[in-house]
Parts: C-alpha cells; sequence; structure tokens
C-alpha cells in the first residue's frame, strides 16, 4: 500500500511513502504475549498480598479465606505464565521466520552490523535505523535477558513451592531447584526482584512501542493484535532479499 503524506510528516514518512503490509506475528505469538501480561499482572497482585496482606476482612478467616484464594489464583496464574512461557520457546524453533530464535541471538553478520546500528539509533546519534522488519538486534537481546528473567521467576516459584507442599505432592519433583536458587530464601528474594525487574520492564515496553510505532509509523502498537506491520519496501528488501529471490515471501501485501 502507498500512504499518503501527512501535513507535518516525520523523517521517515518523508522519505518512505511506499509501505508494505506484513503478518509478522502469527497467532500463538499473539496469544502467548497477552497470556505472560496477564497472568505476570495476576502474579504480581497475589503475591504482593501473599507477602503483605492489604485486605482484612471482619469476621472469622474461616468464613472469607482471602489468603486461601490469593494462594490459588496465584498458583494456577504460575502455571498459565509457564506454559506460555514454554509455548513461546517452541514457537522460535517452528515458527515463522519473524518468531525464530536467531531473531534474539544475533547469529548473523548482519544483526551483529545492526547491534551498532541500533544502538546509535536509540542515542539519537542515526538518523534512520537498520532495516528489520520483526525484532531488530538490540531489542532481540533484551527480550532475551527478559526470558531468562522468566525462567528464573519460574525456578524460584517452583522451588518455594516445593518446600512447603506436602509429602507425596507431585510439587515435591521440584525439590532439586531448591538448592540451585541458593535456598528457600534466596529463592524468595529472587523471586520477588524478578518480579519488579520484569514491571519495570513492562513499563518500558509499553513506552517504547508507542514512541516507535509513532516515530517509524509503521504499526507496532497495533501488530500485537492484528499481527500486521507496515514496512518500508526498501526495508522489506533489504532484510529478506535472500527469501525474495527464492519466492518465498508469501507474507509480504501490497
Amino acid at each position: 500500500m502507498t500512504t499518503v503524506a501527512l501535513e507535518h510528516p516525520t523523517p521517515f514518512e518523508e522519505h518512505r511513502q511506499d509501505l508494505v503490509r506484513v503478518y509478522v506475528w502469527e497467532l500463538p505469538i499473539r496469544a502467548t504475549h497477552w497470556l505472560i501480561f496477564l497472568s505476570i499482572m495476576v502474579l504480581s497482585v497475589t503475591g504482593i498480598y501473599t507477602g503483605h496482606p492489604f485486605i482484612i476482612v471482619a469476621g472469622p478467616a474461616r468464613d472469607h479465606f482471602v489468603m486461601g484464594w490469593m494462594r490459588t489464583i496465584h498458583s494456577y496464574s504460575a502455571i498459565v505464565f509457564t506454559l506460555a512461557v514454554l509455548s513461546r520457546v517452541v514457537w522460535m524453533f517452528v515458527g515463522n521466520r519473524y518468531a525464530r530464535w536467531d531473531k534474539f541471538i544475533p547469529a548473523s553478520r548482519k544483526h551483529r552490523r545492526g547491534l551498532w546500528g541500533t544502538f546509535r539509533f536509540y542515542i539519537f546519534n542515526l538518523r534512520k535505523p537498520p532495516g528489520f522488519v520483526a525484532h531488530n538486534p538490540l531489542a532481540g537481546l533484551a527480550y532475551l535477558a527478559v526470558f531468562g528473567l522468566y525462567f528464573l521467576m519460574i525456578a524460584t516459584g517452583f522451588a518455594m513451592y516445593s518446600g512447603k507442599a506436602s509429602v507425596g505432592s507431585p510439587m515435591r519433583m521440584f525439590e532439586f531447584l531448591v538448592p540451585l536458587v541458593g535456598g528457600l530464601q534466596t529463592a524468595r528474594l529472587l523471586h520477588h526482584i524478578t518480579m519488579w525487574l520484569l514491571l519495570g520492564f513492562m513499563v518500558h515496553h509499553v513506552y517504547s512501542g508507542i514512541l516507535m510505532s509513532n516515530v517509524e509509523a509503521n504499526g507496532t502498537m497495533e501488530s500485537i493484535f492484528s499481527g500486521f506491520k507496515f514496512v518500508p519496501r526498501e526495508d522489506l528488501v533489504e532484510a529478506e532479499h535472500h527469501l525474495i529471490d527464492h519466492q518465498e515471501v508469501p507474507d509480504a501485501k501490497p
């Protein structure tokens, strides 16, 4: 599609009027994204309550069982979070080319070169960012670190759960995690710190997504709902030229 110039176009709109509609984020990517987001929010609220109860209900505790409900919701949300993270990891190997593991690790020379160019763009030292359809290399590395935090959260959570599980409970199988995370007290501390790191990342993630969606005018924020981004044709050709040469670009829609 060809865009219409705005009254006050951005630098990207001035020089990149020819945009191509590209299906970047498949349904499993979008579904796991929102499941991870929602489960983190629920886990944060219920986790904070478990450590510092902020709801006081009059009457016998047996009639209300607020802490019990919070722990139950926390446990089920942890299962949703774990399955969503594992599903996303699986999709790094079975999804389309934009979801693959090599978008998170600068395995190719183009991605390694793009690290410096993207960094220069982020510090306002470069007018035009390197052309990447999905995650740029710097963002990919950041998301790789976030996945590390996900797995730390999962490991510490299951370690703590195994420590209070009754004899014979299936959760006892995760007892091997306790020494790996430094014991139950260390696991609790790491679990708490990781929660705040993930919440801080979420704030930055939303801010940067809105910023880049406006600056690049490529529908970044909208793409997590629809799956489609609007990519300058020159960037699509540059980033995917080897696929275009082999006629493997069914995702591009003019």
